[in-house]
């Protein structure tokens, strides 16, 4: 079954399953945080999904940095000296590697190294694991049986994500945080903090956010997150019970249903390249027999 978008923007079990997808990506988070923040920013989201999709599609052969601006210079979400050092800082990290290392071959070809590749499959799978959530699917059991899905579905999923305006521009509200450095983290944690999905009041209990403990897990400055979670606060999105950054926190529906509204986006895109993949390989399975 393969769902639209209004439709998961509406299904009950949304909140739910993005829930659960966040609880999943701290815990890689926790394994991994440098890995785990070239997704916790919208911006290096969108260029790591980007170049993770170019690995697979030109494999051992690698990717140009010029094919990565083409990508996603024209969003406007990077500027070429950006794209540049993020892959700058990809190779440092060695979540990259120049497919040949003689220094006067050009243009220079990048690939992914194991642990990114092991990284994206993850993510992957986690989302895929939530929609299942949502309809007891077997997607995520799937890919695992099919790991080589992964080789055309997640390009497809990537390039969907780019093609989309209001994923690449999530509303001022939502992209508050997730145009931040570990800003999709906060959220994350916000997420999880929630203990009954079913809650429909207008202000939704999170409990007591240390900030400071935050700041220091996440690798921020207190200082910009307590002045973060203020904007979040004038705008609306959060508070504190008792108007005092010592009290309790909640998060208002509203806002978790623009969030929600958001995330349906990416499930869309995501359900779509599997579903489209998945009917690939039964044709060639067909074939085969």
């Amino acid at each position: 079954m393969s769902y639209s978008h209004e439709e998961f923007a509406a299904h009950p079990a949304l909140l739910s399953a993005i829930q659960n997808l966040a609880a999943v990506l701290r815990g890689k988070f926790n394994q991994n945080p440098r890995l785990a923040r070239l997704l916790s920013a919208h911006q290096k989201w969108l260029l790591t999904q980007a170049a993770m999709a170019l690995n697979a599609e030109y494999g051992d052969n690698g990717f140009t940095v010029a094919q990565l601006r083409e990508m996603v210079t024209p969003l406007g979400v990077a500027s070429r000296n950006t794209v540049q050092n993020y892959l700058d800082q990809l190779e440092l990290y060695r979540y990259i590697e120049k497919v040949h290392r003689v220094p006067a071959v050009r243009p220079k070809r990048y690939r992914a190294t194991q642990i990114s590749e092991t990284g994206i499959f993850g993510w992957y799978l986690a989302n895929l694991a939530a929609i299942d959530g949502m309809d007891n699917g077997h997607r995520a059991s799937t890919l695992m049986a099919h790991p080589g899905l992964i080789e055309i579905a997640h390009p497809a999923t990537a390039r969907a994500c780019l093609a989309d305006k209001e994923w690449v521009e999530p509303t001022p509200r939502v992209g508050l945080f997730l145009w931040t450095e570990a800003g999709g983290l906060v959220m994350d944690d916000f997420i999880i903090r929630i203990r009954d999905t079913r809650d429909e009041r207008d202000k939704v209990d999170i409990g007591y956010v240390d900030v400071r403990a935050m700041a220091t897990t996440f690798m921020m400055s207190r200082t910009h997150l307590q002045r973060l979670l203020n904007r979040a606060a004038e705008q609306g999105s959060v508070g504190w019970i008792d108007d005092t950054p010592r009290s309790a926190m909640w998060i208002s529906r509203d806002y978790l249903l623009e969030y929600s509204r958001w995330q349906a986006r990416k499930f869309k895109h995501v359900e779509d390249a599997f579903e489209s993949a998945k009917s690939m390989l039964e044709d060639r399975m067909h074939i085969a027999r």
